[in-house]
C-alpha cells in the first residue's frame, strides 16, 4: 500500500552500503520510520530528502509492515541550519524533543507545525529564545504546560527579584514558597515566550537550563542536545 504525508526528518542512520533508515515527524501518523535506498550515493535523486531537518511531502510504499520512501517533494530543506554550528545544535534540540515526546501512530499536527516554525525562527532570529518558545509550546502540547503569572500561585505575592519554580505544577513562585531557585531573567524569558514581552540572551540560556530540568522531571528522560547547545 502506498501513502504520502507531510513530514520533518528528525533522525537518521546509515544502513548497508548506501541506504539510510530515517525517522520522520508526520502530522497524521506521529513518528514514522522508513528506509531510503541508495540515498548515500553521489547524485542520488532523493539525497535531499535524507538530510537533517528536511521538511517535505514524502511518498511511501508499505510492505509487510515496513515503509520505504519512494519519492519526495521539498517544502524547505533548512540548508542554512547546517552551515552554522550554533543553529545546527539548536535545530538538533528541536529534533530531539520531537523524537522523545511524539509517539508512533498518533495524530501530531500541532507538534509538526511547532517544530517547523521553530526551525524557521532559529534560522532567522535568536536561536536561544526560539528554543525557549518551542520547548514551552511542545511541553504544553504534551500535557506539561508552564505558567509565569504575575503573582505567586501559592500565596499571591507579586513576583519579582529572586523567585522559585515548582517542578510539579510548572509555575513560578515567590522566594518564600517551595520550589527550585529561579532568576528574574529566567521568569521574564519564559513569560515572553508564553505571552510576549522582553527577554535577554542570558535569560534565554538560563531558561533553557530550567526547561531541561523540567522536561526531565516530567518525562523521566533527558535532553542532552540542550546541554551541547549551551556549551557553545
Amino acid at each position: 500500500m502506498d501513502f504520502k504525508s507531510d513530514a520533518l526528518l528528525i533522525k537518521s542512520c546509515d544502513y548497508g552500503e548506501s541506504d539510510k533508515i530515517i525517522t520522520l515527524l508526520t502530522a497524521d501518523r506521529g513518528k514514522l520510520t522508513a528506509g531510503m535506498k541508495g540515498v548515500r550515493k553521489a547524485g542520488a535523486k532523493l539525497r535531499f530528502a535524507a538530510q537533517p531537518f528536511c521538511f517535505a511531502e514524502y511518498v511511501f510504499a508499505e510492505r509487510s509492515g515496513r515503509n520505504t520512501v519512494t519519492s519526495a517533494s521539498l517544502y524547505d530543506g533548512f540548508y542554512s541550519l547546517r552551515e552554522d554550528v550554533a543553529t545546527y545544535f539548536a535545530a538538533a534540540v528541536v529534533s530531539e524533543v520531537c523524537d522523545k515526546l511524539v509517539p508512533e501512530g498518533a495524530e501530531s499536527g500541532a507538534f509538526l507545525v511547532a517544530a517547523v516554525q521553530a526551525l524557521k525562527e532559529i534560522s532567522q532570529s535568536d536561536p536561544s529564545f526560539a528554543l525557549v518558545k518551542f520547548l514551552c509550546g511542545a511541553l504544553k502540547i504534551a500535557g506539561y504546560p508552564l505558567r509565569a503569572e504575575t503573582e505567586c500561585e501559592e500565596c499571591g505575592t507579586p513576583l519579582g527579584g529572586r523567585m522559585r519554580f515548582d517542578m510539579t505544577s510548572g509555575a513560578f513562585r515567590c522566594a518564600a514558597c517551595e520550589g527550585v531557585p529561579a532568576s528574574e531573567s529566567t521568569y521574564a524569558t519564559v513569560s515572553a515566550a508564553l505571552r510576549g514581552g522582553s527577554h535577554s540572551e542570558d535569560g534565554a540560556r538560563r531558561a533553557l537550563r530550567l526547561l531541561r530540568v523540567y522536561f526531565s522531571y516530567q518525562t523521566d528522560d533527558d535532553l542532552p542536545a540542550v546541554g551541547e547547545y549551551l556549551k557553545l
